[in-house]
Protein backbone atom coordinates (compact mmCIF):
# COMPACT_ATOMS: atom_id res chain seq x y z
CA UNK A 1 0.00 0.00 0.00
CA UNK A 2 1.19 3.41 -0.67
CA UNK A 3 2.26 5.41 1.74
CA UNK A 4 -0.18 7.92 3.24
CA UNK A 5 2.00 10.11 5.63
CA UNK A 6 4.55 11.91 4.02
CA UNK A 7 7.17 14.51 6.18
CA UNK A 8 7.96 16.43 2.64
CA UNK A 9 6.37 19.40 2.35
CA UNK A 10 3.59 19.96 0.15
CA UNK A 11 3.44 23.78 -1.38
CA UNK A 12 0.50 26.34 -1.45
CA UNK A 13 0.00 25.49 -5.06
CA UNK A 14 1.03 22.48 -6.74
CA UNK A 15 -0.77 22.68 -10.44
CA UNK A 16 -4.00 21.31 -11.67
CA UNK A 17 -4.87 17.84 -11.61
CA UNK A 18 -8.05 15.18 -13.64
CA UNK A 19 -8.45 12.33 -11.37
CA UNK A 20 -11.41 9.67 -11.30
CA UNK A 21 -10.03 8.86 -7.23
CA UNK A 22 -13.89 10.01 -5.86
CA UNK A 23 -15.73 7.60 -8.79
CA UNK A 24 -13.07 5.44 -7.99
CA UNK A 25 -13.93 4.76 -4.45
CA UNK A 26 -17.22 5.59 -4.71
CA UNK A 27 -17.90 2.40 -7.00
CA UNK A 28 -16.15 -0.05 -4.84
CA UNK A 29 -18.50 -2.95 -3.51
CA UNK A 30 -18.25 -3.40 0.54
CA UNK A 31 -15.06 -5.70 1.22
CA UNK A 32 -12.78 -6.71 4.66
CA UNK A 33 -11.03 -3.20 3.85
CA UNK A 34 -14.48 -0.85 4.55
CA UNK A 35 -14.52 -3.40 7.75
CA UNK A 36 -11.12 -2.30 8.86
CA UNK A 37 -11.93 1.68 7.52
CA UNK A 38 -14.98 0.63 10.44
CA UNK A 39 -13.28 -0.54 13.19
CA UNK A 40 -10.09 1.79 13.24
CA UNK A 41 -12.29 4.69 13.54
CA UNK A 42 -15.57 3.70 14.65
CA UNK A 43 -14.67 2.29 17.68
CA UNK A 44 -14.11 5.96 19.33
CA UNK A 45 -17.48 6.26 19.39
CA UNK A 46 -17.95 3.57 22.16
CA UNK A 47 -15.00 4.83 24.16
CA UNK A 48 -17.15 8.35 24.12
CA UNK A 49 -20.25 6.63 25.12
CA UNK A 50 -18.26 4.87 28.35
CA UNK A 51 -16.43 8.33 29.03
CA UNK A 52 -19.38 9.88 29.74
CA UNK A 53 -22.05 6.87 30.99
CA UNK A 54 -19.12 6.18 33.34
CA UNK A 55 -19.45 9.81 34.50
CA UNK A 56 -23.30 9.79 34.92
CA UNK A 57 -23.39 6.53 36.84
CA UNK A 58 -20.70 7.77 39.43
CA UNK A 59 -21.61 10.84 40.46
CA UNK A 60 -23.61 9.34 43.12
CA UNK A 61 -20.38 7.80 44.18
CA UNK A 62 -18.27 10.13 44.05
CA UNK A 63 -20.29 12.26 46.07
CA UNK A 64 -20.25 10.22 48.98
CA UNK A 65 -17.61 10.31 51.68
CA UNK A 66 -14.45 7.80 51.81
CA UNK A 67 -14.76 8.40 46.88
CA UNK A 68 -11.62 10.45 47.58
CA UNK A 69 -12.60 13.50 46.09
CA UNK A 70 -14.59 16.53 47.72
CA UNK A 71 -17.45 16.85 45.26
CA UNK A 72 -21.00 16.81 44.94
CA UNK A 73 -23.63 15.17 42.15
CA UNK A 74 -24.15 18.13 41.00
CA UNK A 75 -20.77 19.20 40.34
CA UNK A 76 -20.48 16.13 38.33
CA UNK A 77 -23.43 16.07 36.12
CA UNK A 78 -23.52 19.99 35.75
CA UNK A 79 -19.66 21.27 36.03
CA UNK A 80 -17.76 18.68 35.09
CA UNK A 81 -20.50 17.40 32.16
CA UNK A 82 -19.95 21.17 30.97
CA UNK A 83 -16.09 21.32 31.05
CA UNK A 84 -16.68 18.22 29.10
CA UNK A 85 -18.80 19.36 26.62
CA UNK A 86 -17.09 22.24 26.01
CA UNK A 87 -13.80 21.00 25.64
CA UNK A 88 -14.72 18.91 22.82
CA UNK A 89 -16.08 22.36 21.59
CA UNK A 90 -13.08 23.52 21.57
CA UNK A 91 -11.27 20.49 20.76
CA UNK A 92 -13.49 20.22 17.36
CA UNK A 93 -12.52 23.78 16.42
CA UNK A 94 -8.90 23.56 17.22
CA UNK A 95 -8.15 20.27 15.63
CA UNK A 96 -10.53 20.66 12.58
CA UNK A 97 -8.98 23.58 11.33
CA UNK A 98 -5.25 21.32 11.82
CA UNK A 99 -7.19 18.06 9.98
CA UNK A 100 -8.28 20.20 6.88
CA UNK A 101 -4.70 21.30 6.28
CA UNK A 102 -2.73 18.86 7.19
CA UNK A 103 -5.24 15.17 6.64
CA UNK A 104 -7.16 13.31 8.51
CA UNK A 105 -4.89 10.67 9.19
CA UNK A 106 -2.33 12.56 11.18
CA UNK A 107 -5.12 14.17 13.49
CA UNK A 108 -6.88 11.43 14.19
CA UNK A 109 -4.04 9.66 15.44
CA UNK A 110 -2.85 12.68 17.41
CA UNK A 111 -6.75 13.11 18.90
CA UNK A 112 -6.91 9.69 20.34
CA UNK A 113 -3.18 9.88 22.25
CA UNK A 114 -4.83 13.37 23.57
CA UNK A 115 -7.97 11.66 25.06
CA UNK A 116 -6.13 8.45 26.27
CA UNK A 117 -3.69 10.56 28.48
CA UNK A 118 -6.35 13.00 29.79
CA UNK A 119 -8.59 9.92 30.58
CA UNK A 120 -5.36 8.40 32.33
CA UNK A 121 -5.08 11.86 34.53
CA UNK A 122 -9.24 11.42 35.29
CA UNK A 123 -8.43 8.32 37.07
CA UNK A 124 -5.87 10.07 38.78
CA UNK A 125 -7.71 13.00 40.60
CA UNK A 126 -7.37 13.46 43.99
CA UNK A 127 -8.86 17.33 43.92
CA UNK A 128 -12.11 18.27 42.31
CA UNK A 129 -10.14 21.04 40.26
CA UNK A 130 -8.00 17.97 39.28
CA UNK A 131 -11.26 16.28 38.09
CA UNK A 132 -12.82 18.88 36.11
CA UNK A 133 -9.05 19.92 34.13
CA UNK A 134 -9.02 16.61 32.91
CA UNK A 135 -12.75 16.07 32.15
CA UNK A 136 -12.20 19.40 29.89
CA UNK A 137 -9.02 17.54 28.40
CA UNK A 138 -11.06 14.85 27.56
CA UNK A 139 -13.22 16.46 25.87
CA UNK A 140 -10.91 18.14 24.02
CA UNK A 141 -9.82 14.90 22.05
CA UNK A 142 -12.89 13.37 21.56
CA UNK A 143 -14.04 16.87 20.01
CA UNK A 144 -11.18 16.21 17.87
CA UNK A 145 -12.25 12.47 16.92
CA UNK A 146 -15.62 14.18 15.95
CA UNK A 147 -13.91 16.29 13.38
CA UNK A 148 -11.08 13.96 12.23
CA UNK A 149 -13.22 10.88 12.11
CA UNK A 150 -16.15 11.73 10.51
CA UNK A 151 -14.48 13.50 7.47
CA UNK A 152 -12.40 9.80 7.25
CA UNK A 153 -15.51 8.26 6.97
CA UNK A 154 -17.13 10.05 4.76
CA UNK A 155 -14.45 10.28 2.20
CA UNK A 156 -13.71 6.53 2.70
CA UNK A 157 -17.23 4.96 2.22
CA UNK A 158 -18.95 4.04 -1.09
CA UNK A 159 -22.04 6.49 -1.50
CA UNK A 160 -24.41 3.61 -1.94
CA UNK A 161 -23.39 2.71 1.85
CA UNK A 162 -22.14 5.99 3.27
CA UNK A 163 -25.71 6.65 5.23
CA UNK A 164 -25.96 3.57 7.24
CA UNK A 165 -22.16 3.17 7.98
CA UNK A 166 -22.45 6.71 9.17
CA UNK A 167 -25.16 6.10 11.31
CA UNK A 168 -24.35 2.99 12.78
CA UNK A 169 -20.39 4.30 13.57
CA UNK A 170 -21.74 7.60 15.03
CA UNK A 171 -24.63 5.19 17.14
CA UNK A 172 -21.58 2.71 18.59
CA UNK A 173 -21.45 5.08 20.95
CA UNK A 174 -24.11 3.50 22.62
CA UNK A 175 -22.35 0.17 22.74
CA UNK A 176 -19.57 1.94 25.16
CA UNK A 177 -22.36 3.07 27.21
CA UNK A 178 -24.28 -0.19 27.75
CA UNK A 179 -20.28 -1.33 28.67
CA UNK A 180 -19.76 1.56 30.95
CA UNK A 181 -23.43 1.26 32.54
CA UNK A 182 -22.69 -2.57 33.12
CA UNK A 183 -19.29 -1.69 34.40
CA UNK A 184 -20.15 0.53 36.79
CA UNK A 185 -22.53 -1.97 38.42
CA UNK A 186 -18.90 -3.89 39.28
CA UNK A 187 -16.89 -0.78 39.84
CA UNK A 188 -19.37 0.76 42.30
CA UNK A 189 -20.34 -2.47 44.08
CA UNK A 190 -18.03 -1.84 47.79
CA UNK A 191 -17.98 -5.57 48.11
CA UNK A 192 -15.56 -6.11 44.95
CA UNK A 193 -13.80 -2.57 44.87
CA UNK A 194 -13.34 0.36 48.16
CA UNK A 195 -15.48 3.43 47.49
CA UNK A 196 -12.45 5.44 45.94
CA UNK A 197 -11.05 2.75 43.85
CA UNK A 198 -13.69 1.54 41.77
CA UNK A 199 -14.55 4.63 40.01
CA UNK A 200 -10.76 4.56 39.28
CA UNK A 201 -10.19 1.84 37.62
CA UNK A 202 -13.79 2.61 35.39
CA UNK A 203 -11.70 5.23 33.60
CA UNK A 204 -8.74 3.68 33.82
CA UNK A 205 -10.45 0.46 31.10
CA UNK A 206 -11.13 3.39 29.32
CA UNK A 207 -7.73 4.10 28.58
CA UNK A 208 -6.48 0.15 27.51
CA UNK A 209 -9.55 -0.05 25.03
CA UNK A 210 -8.43 3.15 23.37
CA UNK A 211 -4.89 1.68 23.50
CA UNK A 212 -6.21 -1.17 21.65
CA UNK A 213 -8.08 1.43 18.72
CA UNK A 214 -4.77 3.12 18.45
CA UNK A 215 -2.47 0.13 17.66
CA UNK A 216 -5.53 -0.95 14.73
CA UNK A 217 -5.92 2.59 13.64
CA UNK A 218 -2.19 2.92 12.46
CA UNK A 219 -3.84 0.59 9.42
CA UNK A 220 -6.39 3.05 8.24
CA UNK A 221 -5.17 4.79 5.49
CA UNK A 222 -5.21 8.85 4.63
CA UNK A 223 -8.60 9.94 2.58
CA UNK A 224 -7.58 10.02 -0.93
CA UNK A 225 -10.00 12.65 -1.58
CA UNK A 226 -7.75 15.09 0.87
CA UNK A 227 -4.75 13.71 -0.97
CA UNK A 228 -5.49 14.45 -4.78
CA UNK A 229 -6.77 18.07 -4.14
CA UNK A 230 -3.64 18.85 -1.54
CA UNK A 231 -0.67 18.06 -3.69
CA UNK A 232 -0.17 14.15 -3.32
CA UNK A 233 -1.83 12.95 -6.23
CA UNK A 234 0.32 10.21 -7.01
CA UNK A 235 -0.01 8.92 -3.10
CA UNK A 236 -3.77 9.08 -3.95
CA UNK A 237 -3.84 6.83 -7.48
CA UNK A 238 -1.30 4.18 -5.51
CA UNK A 239 -3.42 4.02 -2.51
CA UNK A 240 -6.71 4.06 -4.62
CA UNK A 241 -5.27 1.20 -7.11
CA UNK A 242 -3.98 -0.99 -4.12
CA UNK A 243 -7.33 -0.72 -2.77
CA UNK A 244 -8.44 -2.15 -6.00
CA UNK A 245 -6.25 -4.65 -6.72
CA UNK A 246 -7.31 -6.09 -2.58
CA UNK A 247 -10.84 -5.84 -3.60
CA UNK A 248 -10.67 -7.76 -6.81
CA UNK A 249 -8.55 -10.61 -5.40
CA UNK A 250 -11.19 -10.92 -2.68
CA UNK A 251 -14.50 -10.63 -4.95
CA UNK A 252 -12.70 -12.41 -7.29
CA UNK A 253 -13.88 -9.90 -10.39
CA UNK A 254 -12.71 -7.15 -12.30
CA UNK A 255 -14.38 -3.96 -10.92
CA UNK A 256 -16.64 -1.85 -13.64
CA UNK A 257 -15.06 1.20 -15.02
CA UNK A 258 -15.10 4.71 -12.82
CA UNK A 259 -18.46 6.56 -13.82
CA UNK A 260 -16.46 9.80 -14.40
CA UNK A 261 -13.76 12.14 -13.38
CA UNK A 262 -12.90 15.35 -11.77
CA UNK A 263 -10.42 18.26 -12.24
CA UNK A 264 -9.53 20.45 -9.62
CA UNK A 265 -6.47 23.02 -8.97
CA UNK A 266 -4.18 21.29 -5.93
CA UNK A 267 -3.99 24.05 -3.12
CA UNK A 268 -2.23 22.54 0.84
CA UNK A 269 -4.80 25.24 3.00
CA UNK A 270 -7.96 26.91 2.43
CA UNK A 271 -8.43 30.16 4.78
CA UNK A 272 -10.99 31.07 7.53
CA UNK A 273 -12.73 33.67 5.04
CA UNK A 274 -13.41 31.12 2.36
CA UNK A 275 -14.56 29.19 4.62
CA UNK A 276 -17.00 31.22 5.93
CA UNK A 277 -18.15 32.42 3.16
CA UNK A 278 -18.77 29.10 1.84
CA UNK A 279 -20.63 27.56 4.47
CA UNK A 280 -22.81 30.51 4.89
CA UNK A 281 -23.35 32.67 2.06
CA UNK A 282 -23.01 29.96 -0.63
CA UNK A 283 -24.75 27.55 1.31
CA UNK A 284 -27.20 29.73 3.84
CA UNK A 285 -29.93 27.43 4.10
CA UNK A 286 -27.70 23.84 4.64
CA UNK A 287 -25.52 25.91 7.83
CA UNK A 288 -29.40 26.77 8.96
CA UNK A 289 -30.22 23.23 9.28
CA UNK A 290 -26.92 21.91 10.44
CA UNK A 291 -27.06 24.32 13.21
CA UNK A 292 -30.55 23.18 14.33
CA UNK A 293 -30.18 19.28 13.95
CA UNK A 294 -27.31 20.09 16.82
CA UNK A 295 -28.79 22.25 18.62
CA UNK A 296 -31.83 20.00 18.83
CA UNK A 297 -30.11 16.71 19.81
CA UNK A 298 -27.03 17.92 21.57
CA UNK A 299 -29.10 19.42 24.69
CA UNK A 300 -31.86 16.47 24.92
CA UNK A 301 -28.42 13.90 24.72
CA UNK A 302 -26.09 16.41 26.88
CA UNK A 303 -28.67 17.00 29.80
CA UNK A 304 -30.22 13.50 30.04
CA UNK A 305 -27.17 10.99 29.50
CA UNK A 306 -25.42 13.03 32.33
CA UNK A 307 -28.23 13.04 34.59
CA UNK A 308 -30.37 9.81 34.21
CA UNK A 309 -28.62 8.16 36.89
CA UNK A 310 -29.38 11.10 39.18
CA UNK A 311 -33.08 10.88 37.83
CA UNK A 312 -33.74 7.73 39.04
CA UNK A 313 -31.93 8.51 42.39
CA UNK A 314 -33.67 11.46 42.99
CA UNK A 315 -36.77 10.77 42.05
CA UNK A 316 -37.28 6.56 42.37
CA UNK A 317 -34.98 6.09 45.49
CA UNK A 318 -32.71 3.70 42.73
CA UNK A 319 -29.50 2.85 44.94
CA UNK A 320 -26.50 4.63 43.32
CA UNK A 321 -24.67 0.89 42.63
CA UNK A 322 -27.46 0.03 40.30
CA UNK A 323 -28.45 2.67 38.41
CA UNK A 324 -26.16 1.03 35.66
CA UNK A 325 -28.91 -1.48 34.96
CA UNK A 326 -31.42 1.33 33.49
CA UNK A 327 -28.95 2.91 31.22
CA UNK A 328 -27.80 -0.21 30.11
CA UNK A 329 -31.57 -0.42 28.71
CA UNK A 330 -31.98 2.90 27.80
CA UNK A 331 -28.60 2.75 25.48
CA UNK A 332 -29.29 -0.80 24.04
CA UNK A 333 -32.15 1.42 22.28
CA UNK A 334 -29.72 3.75 21.34
CA UNK A 335 -27.94 1.56 19.15
CA UNK A 336 -30.76 -0.46 17.61
CA UNK A 337 -32.10 3.15 16.10
CA UNK A 338 -29.16 3.78 13.82
CA UNK A 339 -28.55 0.11 13.54
CA UNK A 340 -32.32 -1.05 11.83
CA UNK A 341 -33.06 2.33 11.09
CA UNK A 342 -29.65 3.19 8.76
CA UNK A 343 -30.79 1.63 5.50
CA UNK A 344 -33.35 3.73 5.30
CA UNK A 345 -31.26 6.76 5.20
CA UNK A 346 -29.61 5.08 2.08
CA UNK A 347 -32.83 4.22 0.38
CA UNK A 348 -36.01 6.36 2.00
CA UNK A 349 -33.79 9.18 1.76
CA UNK A 350 -32.49 11.73 4.01
CA UNK A 351 -35.01 14.55 4.25
CA UNK A 352 -38.01 11.93 5.37
CA UNK A 353 -35.97 9.73 7.95
CA UNK A 354 -33.92 13.10 9.83
CA UNK A 355 -37.26 14.59 9.86
CA UNK A 356 -39.47 11.79 11.11
CA UNK A 357 -36.95 10.83 13.74
CA UNK A 358 -36.45 14.03 15.26
CA UNK A 359 -40.39 14.70 15.02
CA UNK A 360 -41.11 11.19 16.46
CA UNK A 361 -38.53 11.51 19.10
CA UNK A 362 -39.96 14.81 20.32
CA UNK A 363 -43.77 13.88 20.32
CA UNK A 364 -42.39 10.82 22.04
CA UNK A 365 -40.17 13.01 24.81
CA UNK A 366 -43.44 15.50 25.51
CA UNK A 367 -45.46 12.15 26.43
CA UNK A 368 -42.86 10.81 28.83
CA UNK A 369 -42.27 14.49 30.29
CA UNK A 370 -46.72 14.15 30.68
CA UNK A 371 -46.69 11.08 32.43
CA UNK A 372 -43.39 12.20 34.70
CA UNK A 373 -45.29 15.13 35.97
CA UNK A 374 -48.67 13.33 36.68
CA UNK A 375 -46.36 10.75 38.72
CA UNK A 376 -47.79 7.60 36.65
CA UNK A 377 -43.88 6.56 36.17
CA UNK A 378 -41.47 4.26 38.19
CA UNK A 379 -37.99 3.74 37.93
CA UNK A 380 -38.46 0.69 35.04
CA UNK A 381 -41.31 2.51 33.49
CA UNK A 382 -39.49 5.80 32.78
CA UNK A 383 -36.59 3.51 31.62
CA UNK A 384 -38.87 1.58 28.85
CA UNK A 385 -40.53 5.41 27.83
CA UNK A 386 -36.73 6.65 27.81
CA UNK A 387 -35.92 3.76 25.48
CA UNK A 388 -38.70 3.77 22.88
CA UNK A 389 -37.73 8.32 22.91
CA UNK A 390 -33.61 7.58 22.18
CA UNK A 391 -34.52 4.44 19.36
CA UNK A 392 -35.80 6.94 17.16
CA UNK A 393 -33.38 10.45 18.80
CA UNK A 394 -30.34 8.24 18.40
CA UNK A 395 -30.93 7.63 14.78
CA UNK A 396 -31.97 11.58 14.62
CA UNK A 397 -29.12 12.41 16.42
CA UNK A 398 -26.36 10.32 14.24
CA UNK A 399 -27.89 12.22 11.02
CA UNK A 400 -26.98 15.62 11.97
CA UNK A 401 -23.00 14.13 12.12
CA UNK A 402 -23.99 12.72 8.48
CA UNK A 403 -25.64 15.75 6.99
CA UNK A 404 -22.87 18.33 7.58
CA UNK A 405 -20.12 15.94 6.49
CA UNK A 406 -21.66 15.39 3.21
CA UNK A 407 -23.47 18.66 2.25
CA UNK A 408 -20.49 21.21 2.20
CA UNK A 409 -17.21 20.50 -0.01
CA UNK A 410 -14.52 18.80 0.46
CA UNK A 411 -12.00 21.54 1.65
CA UNK A 412 -14.11 22.59 4.30
CA UNK A 413 -15.41 19.17 5.95
CA UNK A 414 -13.47 18.89 8.79
CA UNK A 415 -14.13 22.68 9.86
CA UNK A 416 -17.64 22.65 9.17
CA UNK A 417 -18.10 19.65 11.07
CA UNK A 418 -16.23 21.30 14.02
CA UNK A 419 -17.95 24.29 13.93
CA UNK A 420 -21.27 23.18 13.44
CA UNK A 421 -20.21 20.75 16.93
CA UNK A 422 -19.38 23.12 18.56
CA UNK A 423 -21.84 26.05 18.16
CA UNK A 424 -24.48 23.36 18.31
CA UNK A 425 -23.02 21.33 21.35
CA UNK A 426 -22.66 24.57 23.06
CA UNK A 427 -25.95 25.81 22.83
CA UNK A 428 -27.46 22.51 23.69
CA UNK A 429 -24.35 20.97 25.37
CA UNK A 430 -23.08 22.93 28.25
CA UNK A 431 -26.37 25.04 28.98
CA UNK A 432 -28.07 21.66 29.36
CA UNK A 433 -26.04 19.83 31.85
CA UNK A 434 -26.22 22.89 33.79
CA UNK A 435 -29.62 23.80 33.62
CA UNK A 436 -30.62 20.12 33.89
CA UNK A 437 -28.16 19.43 37.11
CA UNK A 438 -30.09 22.63 38.27
CA UNK A 439 -33.52 21.59 37.87
CA UNK A 440 -33.22 17.83 39.05
CA UNK A 441 -31.37 19.06 42.14
CA UNK A 442 -34.31 20.24 43.43
CA UNK A 443 -36.08 17.75 43.78
CA UNK A 444 -39.49 18.85 42.27
CA UNK A 445 -40.98 16.85 39.62
CA UNK A 446 -42.19 19.71 37.91
CA UNK A 447 -38.58 21.26 37.17
CA UNK A 448 -37.55 17.84 35.65
CA UNK A 449 -40.46 17.29 33.33
CA UNK A 450 -39.46 21.24 32.26
CA UNK A 451 -36.22 19.90 31.01
CA UNK A 452 -37.61 17.06 29.81
CA UNK A 453 -40.59 19.62 27.43
CA UNK A 454 -37.72 22.19 26.47
CA UNK A 455 -35.40 18.77 24.52
CA UNK A 456 -38.86 17.84 23.26
CA UNK A 457 -39.60 21.25 21.90
CA UNK A 458 -35.91 21.89 19.92
CA UNK A 459 -36.14 18.25 18.99
CA UNK A 460 -39.45 18.94 17.17
CA UNK A 461 -38.24 22.11 15.46
CA UNK A 462 -35.44 20.36 14.45
CA UNK A 463 -37.52 18.11 12.54
CA UNK A 464 -39.57 20.66 11.12
CA UNK A 465 -36.28 22.40 9.62
CA UNK A 466 -35.55 19.03 8.38
CA UNK A 467 -38.43 18.48 6.23
CA UNK A 468 -37.86 21.82 4.70
CA UNK A 469 -34.45 22.04 4.27
CA UNK A 470 -33.18 18.29 4.56
CA UNK A 471 -30.42 17.60 1.25
CA UNK A 472 -31.37 14.36 -0.51
CA UNK A 473 -27.42 13.26 0.01
CA UNK A 474 -28.62 9.96 -0.84
CA UNK A 475 -26.62 7.66 -2.65
CA UNK A 476 -24.62 10.98 -4.38
CA UNK A 477 -21.02 11.51 -4.45
CA UNK A 478 -19.74 14.08 -2.01
CA UNK A 479 -18.65 15.77 -5.18
CA UNK A 480 -22.17 15.82 -6.37
CA UNK A 481 -23.90 17.27 -3.10
CA UNK A 482 -21.48 19.75 -3.14
CA UNK A 483 -18.95 20.89 -5.46
CA UNK A 484 -15.33 21.43 -4.33
CA UNK A 485 -13.61 24.64 -4.01
CA UNK A 486 -10.50 23.42 -5.87
CA UNK A 487 -12.35 21.83 -8.63
CA UNK A 488 -10.99 23.80 -12.26
CA UNK A 489 -14.29 25.72 -13.15
CA UNK A 490 -16.78 28.29 -11.56
CA UNK A 491 -18.14 27.13 -8.96
CA UNK A 492 -22.56 27.12 -9.05
CA UNK A 493 -24.84 28.85 -6.53
CA UNK A 494 -26.23 27.51 -3.30
CA UNK A 495 -28.10 24.60 -4.70
CA UNK A 496 -30.38 21.81 -3.14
Amino acid sequence: MASDSSPVPVPATTGTVTTAVPARLDRLPWSRWHWMIVIGLGTVWILDGLEVTIVGNVAGRLAEEGSGLDITAAQVTGVAAALYVAGACSGALFFGRLTDRYGRKRLFMVTLVVYLGATAMTALSFESWWFFLFRFLTGFGIGGEYAAINSAIDELIPSLYRGRVDLIINGSYWLGAIGGALLSVVMLDTDVFPKNLGWRLSFALGVVLGLVVLLVRRHVPESPRWQFIHGRSQDAEELVTSVEHRIEREKGERLPPPAGEITVHQRRSIGFGLIARTVFVRYPRRAFLGLSLFIGQAFLYNAITFGFGTILTTFFDVPTGNTGYYFAVIAAGNFLGPLLLGKLFDTLGRRIMISSTYLLAGVLLFGTAWLFDRGSLTATTMTACWCVVLFFASAGASSAYLTVSEVFPMETRAMAIAFFYALGTAAGGISGPLIFADLTASGVVGDTALAFRIGAALMCAAGFVAAFLAVKAERRSLEDIAEPLSVAKAAPADSR
